[in-house]
């Protein structure tokens, strides 16, 4: 088949600017296999889509028969909205060969972009009964396996020969699980793996010139190691047959099934091969070995030369190593995916980065050379041909503290030099090595005046105010959570000070030996602290009946009985559902106006996302059975230890704060100003040497994985010993097999250097010291650092300079005492969250009381309460003669809204007295089919648990209803059409109300405006009276949407679309913003009045 049209042809017709020649040869190159090597910044992600429409175009393949795989959910919705859109244009435009984009193509069977392990679950899903996988299994996350592990290591009937706690051999056991599951190894291959080393070690002579002395400790030692690993495989053994018995899987058992799946039944690949015609794999350099026998079984083998697959990748950006990618797969590709003739698959380049420029491309393409030289062949990357000058500065400073303070200095002065110059501010970011290192840079940017955002190093529970509703919960739930209620009490809500808390202390005590009580040793007090049923003095406690006034300040003891009446309050809803315990939390702590006010005004109305991910992490809990609060603390303290206390939310790039995160979670953003502090020896490269398979017993012995050297060129490095014939020749191979392996983790640091560098846009800081803050001896600058430097100047001295050298602080001379050692560190406690702005915030609370106090008027001192106590007698009374009317809660739900509308009353009694409903069918129902429409358009929830088998609501009773709906939408317009975002949560303010929501769908319209759309899987409205109270929902979502956006309100179309019925109905009005805080006022109204 000759194609109809070229990719300058389809540019052009969409309205894009015209591929280069390089991208072009991509785009274009014909079916069959095909590895581009994509460097850091050179559109692959433009030119995949390109690809997909250019095939599409030509007739080689119908949108349904296009798979494209990556990694995360953002890079597969990236790559999916930006092939669907591009494919409905094409469809608009004209230009596609009849038949190619007709029938049901576009609706009933869409792309397919999706991550490696939603697809390995969709084959256990469709294939699994061929292993067999049983439909009902269960995906376990990895606190929950953790869980599961720590049980079986406890419950061994037999003593183990190790003097590790229960939970490090936990860890262990599931590393080496883990391990044994990516590269397709039983625990039988495991168990004789030492027994040609143990038998060197005992046998070989003593080498020449040595004392025959018998095996050196060190050999001992590392023999040992050997034989503890054979230790942990009854551990292995019980925790497969156990997760076997509960059906349940991980996620490395999940992708080793699909592997074990697509290897022993061919007609697997071959339904595949049938059903998807081009295949695209993403960040192909990060693929584990089981994701690489599976894609290969699937669609390699050059078992059909007219599939187009295409894989891309960058192996100077192989840098997950440590969690189980292989660099060697991108330079298998071309033998694993062959061509029917057994030749070797085509490689293509994209060389040009469109984000770098020259000066930072020089840096990152001298300091690649030795990973390039390592890898697949790879040149170097090239410059836009119209790339602006960029900035490159080096500093070396003379300690830790003296380099922070000059780059948080560059900071402000490019930040200031941006905003003078653009009038808006950049994007900047500083990348680490260590997360230890985020804390003090925030610190020192923050003291300069820059709003910072510490990204993703603490994890999700370890996010402020995230941790802040989990102590909440916990002292809650748990009087007795120490930790919990230090928290609470010194945090930013209440800030009681030492006396305070002392004296509550002081008051615990009290409660628990009783009041009145001497506090002396006495033998009595001393046998009842001894029993083991004694309570223990616990300050949840004494909030709650904190004693005397005269114990505390009069600020601290007013906090104490507000902080001990919201603890009352909260333990009243303790078997409320999950969600709705957190929700309400949430509302008492106030924690979502805090995180937005903590962000600049030009970030909107945004700053509660994790507070949304930790929400979306409850609900999930809340899901299994069985879930109470005990249980879910239970959790959430075996995810701090296990998960690093949960994923938080993605990251990407802001304009308004500088980020500061890992070099590992930069990969795939950008910024215009980036910043790579502590290149010093021991930081970055990081030299901590970690341990190997020969003194780690959870480490898989190379000779077992499946990228080790006897397989690839580029492999893991295997101890040889076939020429050994002394323990002196023997230790001598063992010691260059580690150095071996040293060299193999720098060669991954310099990678980890390369990623660093090509993240910046325009400017560059690159910074190291001589000082750490406590060592003896001076760390001095890394190699890298001196590599850097090397090459600006080398660069200077040929003309062509790429950077200047700002500060190179000379060396500290023989014997020099740390400077910073004796630096003493000061801080206040508790810490002031509002420190640097305390005034501002101060005069805005002043003005807030003043507008809530204006009609009130000021009562006479009234020292011993009497009046006070007359006026709750007073209330009392009146409350029991006339039942007063519950008022609305500061926060509603759109849905709350629309019942407002309909029943203000009722409504309002419901929303001030929640009381668990029975199970509604419908609304299940519905939830399933939004879930399903969500996936459908791949958006940014592409892959959750319950995609994974056993989760597809087998026993559900309404599954037939599901597939009816799921066949009506097929056929309506909105299937064919591709939004521009799905299940977009927001929050807005309505008159004083804070509405909450989340839109199903929005479309983007021929005229400019948008329609936003809300699915309904109910019956139409059977009256025009019932419509336009239904159309409340509408008009929230509509001000919402264009809250967001900051669009006009005009602009944004609004409608439901029954499902059932295939209807979509729009209302003739819907109610602006002033209409709908007029309905929140009447409802406060009828409800007060």
């Amino acid at each position: 088949m000759s194609p109809h049209y070229s990719p300058a042809e389809l540019a052009d017709a969409l309205g894009l600017f015209a591929p280069t020649d390089e991208q072009a040869a991509v785009i274009a190159a014909p079916p069959g296999p095909l590895v581009v090597i994509a460097g850091a910044g050179a559109g692959k992600t433009e030119t995949m889509a390109a690809r997909v429409v250019w095939l599409v175009a030509n007739g080689y393949a119908r949108p349904g028969e296009v798979l494209g795989l990556t990694f995360t959910r953002k890079a597969a919705g990236q790559l999916l909205r930006r092939v669907r859109a591009r494919l409905a244009r094409l469809a608009g435009a004209g230009l596609v060969i009849p038949g190619a984009l007709d029938g049901p193509g576009m609706a009933a069977d869409p792309v397919t972009v999706g991550t490696y392990h939603a697809f390995a679950g969709t084959l256990l899903r469709e294939y699994g009964l061929l292993l067999p996988v049983e439909q009902d299994t269960r995906l376990l996350g990895d606190t929950e396996l953790w869980q599961l592990a720590y049980r079986v290591v406890c419950e061994h009937p037999r003593a183990l020969d190790t003097d590790k706690s229960p939970a490090s051999v936990t860890a262990m056991v599931l590393k080496l699980a883990g391990q044994l599951s990516e590269h397709l190894v039983d625990t039988d291959q495991l168990r004789d793996t030492h027994g040609e080393l143990e038998r060197l070690v005992h046998t070989l002579p003593a080498g020449r010139y040595q004392r025959d002395r018998g095996p050196s400790q060190w050999l001992l030692r590392m023999l040992a190691t050997q034989t503890e690993r054979t230790a942990l495989v009854p551990l292995i053994d019980e925790l497969h047959r156990r997760m076997r018995e509960h059906r349940v899987i991980d996620f490395g058992m999940q992708m080793a099934s699909a592997a074990q799946l697509a290897s022993r039944f061919p007609q697997v690949g071959e339904q595949l091969r049938q059903r998807y015609r081009v295949v695209l794999l993403d960040e192909y350099q990060d693929t584990g070995h089981s994701q690489r026998v599976a894609l290969s079984a699937l669609f390699g083998g050059g078992a059909d030369d007219g599939l187009a697959l295409t894989a891309v990748g960058d192996p100077i950006q192989s840098i997950y190593g440590w969690r189980g990618a292989s660099a060697t797969n991108l330079p298998r590709f071309t033998t694993d995916f062959p061509r029917s003739d057994g030749s070797p698959a085509p490689t293509l380049e994209l060389r040009t980065s469109w984000r770098n420029p020259p000066e930072v491309l020089h840096l990152a393409n001298e300091v690649s050379q030795d990973a390039r030289r390592r890898s697949v062949a790879v040149r170097s990357l090239q410059p836009r041909p119209d790339a602006a000058a960029g900035t490159v500065r080096a500093a070396l400073l003379s300690d830790i503290v003296a380099e922070r303070e000059w780059l948080a200095d560059e900071m402000v002065r490019l930040h200031r030099a941006a905003v003078d110059d653009t009038g808006t501010a950049p994007t900047a970011a500083v990348l680490v090595r260590r997360n230890a290192d985020a804390a003090p840079m925030a610190e020192a940017l923050s003291r300069r005046g820059l709003a910072v955002e510490v990204v993703g190093l603490a994890g999700l529970l370890g996010i402020s105010e995230v941790a802040d509703v989990v102590a909440m919960l916990r002292l809650a739930a748990d009087p007795a959570a120490g930790a919990a209620a230090m928290r609470v009490l010194a945090g930013p809500r209440w800030r009681l000070g030492a006396r305070d808390i002392a004296a509550l202390w002081h008051r615990a005590l009290e409660l628990d030996r009783g009041t009145g009580r001497p506090s002396g040793a006495e033998p009595e007090d001393i046998v009842a602290q001894l029993s083991s049923d004694a309570d223990a003095a616990c300050l949840g406690e004494a909030i709650c009946d904190p004693g005397q006034p005269t114990a505390y300040s009069a600020e601290g003891h007013a906090r104490i009985i507000a902080l001990g009446r919201e603890l009352t309050a909260l333990r009243a809803h303790l078997d409320w559902a999950l969600p709705d315990l957190v929700a309400e939390i949430r509302r008492v702590l106030g924690v979502d106006a805090e995180a937005r006010a903590a962000r600049p005004v030009s970030a909107g109305w945004s700053g509660t996302e994790h507070l949304d991910v930790f929400a979306d992490v409850v609900a999930d809990f809340a899901a299994r059975p069985g879930a109470t609060v005990a249980g879910l603390l239970a959790f959430l303290d075996t995810a701090q230890e296990v998960e690093n206390g949960l994923a938080p939310a993605e990251v990407a790039s802001a304009g308004d704060r500088v980020q500061i995160l890992t070099v590992h979670a930069a990969k795939g953003l950008e910024w215009q100003i980036v910043a790579v502090p502590h290149l010093s020896a021991r930081v970055f490269p990081s030299t901590a040497s970690p341990r190997t398979w020969l003194t780690d017993a959870a480490d898989l012995p190379p000779l077992l994985r499946g990228d080790c050297a006897t397989v690839s060129e580029h492999g893991v490095p295997v101890l040889d010993t076939t020429d050994v014939n002394d323990r002196k020749a023997l230790s001598d191979k063992i010691a260059d097999h580690k150095s071996s392996l040293d060299q193999r983790r720098t060669d991954e640091e310099r990678r980890l250097l390369y990623v660093a560098i090509t993240r910046a846009e325009r400017t560059l800081l690159l910074s190291g010291h001589h000082w750490g803050a406590t060592e003896s001896k001076p760390r001095g600058p890394s190699a890298f650092l001196c590599e850097l430097k090397e090459i600006i100047e080398a660069a200077a001295q040929q003309g062509s300079p790429c950077g200047t050298v700002a500060v190179w602080a000379e060396a500290p001379a023989e014997g020099e005492a740390n400077p910073l050692r004796d630096q003493v560190a000061e801080a206040v406690w508790p810490v002031d969250p509002a420190a640097g702005h305390r005034g501002g915030v101060v005069q805005g609370a002043a003005l807030v009381s003043q507008a809530m106090t204006r009609d009130a008027t000021v009562e006479a001192d009234d020292p011993h309460g009497w009046a006070a106590d007359v006026d709750a007698l007073l209330a009392e009374r009146d409350h029991t003669a006339t039942p007063v009317a519950p008022t609305l809660p500061p926060q509603l739900s759109v849905s709350a809204m629309v019942e407002l509308g309909r029943e203000p009353d009722a409504a309002a009694q419901r929303l001030n007295r929640r009381l668990p409903r029975r199970p509604d069918p419908h609304a299940a129902l519905g939830t399933a089919f939004h879930e399903w429409v969500q996936r459908y358009f791949q958006a940014e929830k592409l892959f959750d648990l319950d995609d994974l088998p056993g989760a597809v609501d087998a026993d559900r009773q309404d599954r037939g209803e599901l597939e009816e709906l799921q066949s009506a939408f097929a056929l309506s317009p909105w299937a064919a059409r591709t939004p521009i975002e799905v299940e977009v949560p927001f929050d807005m303010v309505i008159g004083a109300t804070v509405v909450r929501g989340r839109i199903d769908a929005v479309f983007a319209d021929p005229d400019g405006g948008v329609t936003v759309v809300d699915w309904k899987t109910g019956e139409p409205p059977s009256t025009p009276e019932e419509l336009q109270r239904n159309a409340v929902q509408l008009a929230v979502y509509r001000l919402a949407w264009a809250g967001l956006h900051g669009c006009d309100v005009a602009s944004v179309r609004a409608a439901f679309h029954y499902v059932r019925t295939g209807r979509t109905v729009t209302p003739d009005v819907l109610p602006d913003s002033d209409e709908l805080a007029a309905l929140l006022d009447r409802a406060s109204g009828d409800t007060a009045a």
